[in-house]
């Protein structure tokens, strides 16, 4: 049984709200996008969307697979799911904003970390989050955070999104 804790009306103002505080804390200049595939990725475009309709500049954006940069690749299995990075831009000196639907254990933005870096030196790397739960394992922290939940290690919290999932919730249910 799942336990609905935001449906779309109030992740549609989270969102707004975010980035208004991306562009007040960030800026225009320099900012650069990149979500963490999959919902991540979608999270990365709308607020992409949001400051380029304030600011009306087109806002660099881009996609990271971390399958490979994960710490956990055995483990998944013997032939994991690869998907392509899209990063079409430098990312030297940039100010990235990086973008995932939920922290957990901070592993996800640390494998995203590694590979970013490939991809050049930042000049400064923040995270936005929309859902920030309990139960972290690396000391990662989240600049901008959408809503904190308290969740049991036996449960998940599950972000929905139209694009990938037809629907916009983010529920709690327990794990199998």
């Amino acid at each position: 049984m799942a336990k609905e804790v935001m449906k779309k009306a109030e992740m549609e103002r989270i969102i707004a709200t975010l980035s208004k505080e991306v562009l007040k804390e960030m800026g225009r200049k320099n900012l650069a996008i990149v979500g963490i595939r999959k919902r991540g990725a979608i999270l990365a475009k709308r607020v992409a969307e949001r400051i380029e309709g304030i600011t009306k500049n087109e806002i660099p954006l881009g996609t990271l697979d971390i399958t490979l940069y994960r710490d956990d690749l055995s483990a998944i299995g013997p032939q994991p799911v690869v998907h392509r990075t899209e990063i079409p831009f430098d990312l030297t000196g940039k100010n990235v904003l990086l973008v995932d639907d939920v922290l957990y254990t901070g592993r996800t933005i640390r494998a995203a970390l590694d590979e970013l870096i490939d991809f050049g030196r930042p000049e400064v790397i923040k995270l936005l989050v929309l859902i920030d739960r309990d139960n972290r394992e690396l000391p990662i922290q989240p600049d901008f955070i959408g809503k904190r939940l308290m969740a049991r290690k036996n449960e998940m919290v599950e972000v929905k999104l139209k694009e990938s999932d037809a629907k916009e919730e983010v529920v709690i249910i327990k794990k199998k």
